[in-house]
């Protein structure tokens, strides 16, 4: 087991003002993330946490990493859109997404039964490491600014909430977020913007 990973099942991952309390969503879905996590663990990758949650590694790629949302929880694939995924099991976090699927569970009877495919899923992904294969992304119709680019390269959970809102709230912060001349306004509008954005809020949104 793996200790700064049982935190998060403690005290979640830390990133809202829920962190540490019975109020936080990782309470919720506590017995669907561990039993997530004993499947995982029969597939041989190295776990870790990373920004705050079980991050799954092979050969120190990252692979998926374990989430929890108010209505559901998740595994959430880095490279997913390269997976075959016959059943059509995973789905897109948001309309935009190029590379990450996600397989959402809301209860135990739900995990028991993707068992299987769940597993399928990490050894292609394995599989797809090993080839070395690259998600071929097409450009962003909307100029994305390199503070906004880093800060989802290094934030998954982040980029996953970001390309989960709708076109329209994308823009609006990619607007806002672009329209400072100074790198460093840019980079702190962005962080003053992260919680609405991991909220599922747009720009002007209350």
């Amino acid at each position: 087991m793996n200790k700064d990973v049982d935190a998060y099942f403690i005290d979640g991952c830390g990133r809202c003002p829920q962190g540490g309390t019975p109020d936080c969503k990782v309470h919720k879905w506590t017995n669907e993330l561990k039993f997530l996590r004993h499947i995982i663990q029969d597939c041989g990758l190295t776990e870790q946490a990373k920004w705050g949650v079980p991050c799954y590694t092979f050969r120190g790629k990252n692979m998926f990493i374990l989430s929890a949302f108010v209505n559901y929880c998740s595994v959430n694939f880095f490279k997913g859109s390269l997976l075959n995924d016959p059943k059509n099991i995973l789905q897109k976090p948001g309309e935009n997404s190029q590379a990450t699927r996600v397989i959402r569970v809301t209860n135990l009877d739900e995990i028991k039964a993707l068992e299987a495919d769940i597993k399928a899923f990490i050894y292609q992904a394995i599989e797809l490491e090993k080839a070395g294969l690259k998600v071929d992304y097409k450009k962003n119709p909307e100029p994305i600014p390199e503070e906004l680019e880093t800060k989802m390269a290094n934030d998954p959970i982040f980029k996953n909430a970001f390309e989960a809102l709708t076109r329209g709230r994308q823009r609006g912060y990619i607007l806002y977020f672009s329209a400072p001349k100074q790198s460093k306004t840019r980079e702190s509008r962005i962080e003053k913007c992260v919680e609405k954005i991991l909220n599922g809020q747009g720009l002007h949104d209350k």
